[in-house]
């Protein structure tokens, strides 16, 4: 009879696994642990993410994890108590705050470990906000996914040195590559967004919302000389409102024929070669702006608001440029500068980003970061 010890579990914690950045940084810790040896385990209330986790080799356990409400938080610790003893988890990892209580208490249930990763700047705007937005600094490790971050939760939460850790996100090489990107799949895209061969293109990807700043890069737009075309990618979800003053706005600056809602890009790797500079214009710091590394990987030369994790990514005038947020007119300014290089000055600064992302931003170095995180407190 076999009696060695089962390898060491992991049980990452947050919502649901639909979309977005930290559903898919909990699925590249998972493979990062099952490619170590670990047990890796993922509680969520599911969504389309969970059939490709559970191909990488973890388990998803399905719970109500998209409740704040304190009864479904109580009820949840106790779900959660119950799988840590009965897998013999040691390490709770919580990605979202409403979870991240459950996880505390489970945590404290059972003697397991707790860990966090402080993924946003989180709004204090409500009374007792603060003490709910806290939970993300009870780990006995906190992860900061930049400085800016890490200094945030250092001011508001006084976590001290030796539990807090600066890890940051990471792009995966094998998609952000330049050189695996076959030129079909950015002739598709050129072809399916009616985009000219002969004009430049500007390129903003992100969630269509107003503090992302589309309505800033519209008003630059109208202040650019030239033609370029600017390609606003990304999903509206429910922001019908926006979308409508948007296009009132393009239409009014007389810009339809150079800026193009052209919605979700399923592909950013190849949309990303189609820019010939992408921007980031968010009007609220960005945690860290994962968006702005993954251009920088495509070799691609990126105009940042000067706020949040994007100065931590962008160094002004060597890996790209950095303006005042919410300036149509400074924006207007560096996309001038940008589209006026010549080619191989453009193409010497979009490698001097890339060499730049893959010395501190990759996948590889993020989970590698976190599971000797985790091994501190096994």
């Amino acid at each position: 009879m076999n009696t060695s010890p089962a390898p060491p579990a992991v049980l990452q914690v947050l919502p649901s696994l639909v979309s977005g950045g930290v559903e898919r940084g909990t699925l590249e810790i998972a493979e990062a642990l099952v490619a170590a040896g670990f047990r890796a385990f993922v509680a969520s209330a599911g969504g389309q993410m969970v059939a490709p986790l559970e191909a990488l080799g973890a388990r998803h356990v399905t719970l109500p994890l998209d409740t704040k409400s304190p009864a479904g938080i109580w009820r949840n610790a106790g779900a959660l108590a119950e799988l840590v003893r009965a897998e013999g988890i040691g390490i709770l990892h919580a990605r979202s705050r409403a979870p991240a209580w459950s996880a505390l208490i489970a945590a404290r249930r059972t003697g397991a470990r707790f860990v966090t990763t402080y993924h946003g700047t989180y709004n204090e705007g409500f009374p007792g906000k603060r003490l709910y937005n806290s939970v993300m600094a009870r780990g006995d490790r906190v992860i900061a996914i930049s400085e800016f971050i890490a200094g945030i939760v250092r001011d508001r939460h006084h976590v001290p040195a030796d539990r807090l850790r600066v890890i940051l996100r990471g792009i995966d090489e094998r998609l952000f590559d330049p050189s695996r990107v076959a030129a079909d799949r950015v002739a598709a895209l050129r072809a399916a967004w009616a985009v000219p061969q002969d004009r430049p293109v500007v390129m903003l990807p992100g969630r269509i919302t107003r503090w992302k700043g589309q309505g800033v890069l519209v008003e630059a737009m109208a202040r650019l000389p030239g033609d370029a075309v600017a390609l606003l990618v990304g999903d509206f979800g429910a922001k019908a409102a926006f979308r409508e003053e948007l296009e009132a706005r393009i239409a009014a600056l007389d810009l339809r024929d150079r800026v193009r809602l052209v919605g979700h890009g399923a592909d950013m790797p190849a949309a990303l070669l189609l820019a010939d500079v992408m921007v980031h214009a968010s009007t609220d710091a960005e945690a860290f702006g994962r968006t702005v590394i993954e251009a920088q990987a495509m070799e691609r030369v990126v105009v940042a608001s000067d706020l949040g994790g994007p100065r931590e990514t962008v160094e002004d005038g060597v890996t790209g440029f950095r303006v005042p947020p919410g300036d149509p007119a400074a924006l207007a300014a560096a996309l001038t500068r940008v589209l006026a290089m010549p080619a191989d000055e453009r193409a010497a600064m979009g490698a001097r980003a890339r060499a730049a992302v893959l010395a501190r931003c990759t996948t590889a170095r993020m989970a590698a970061a976190t599971l000797a995180v985790y091994r501190e407190l096994l």
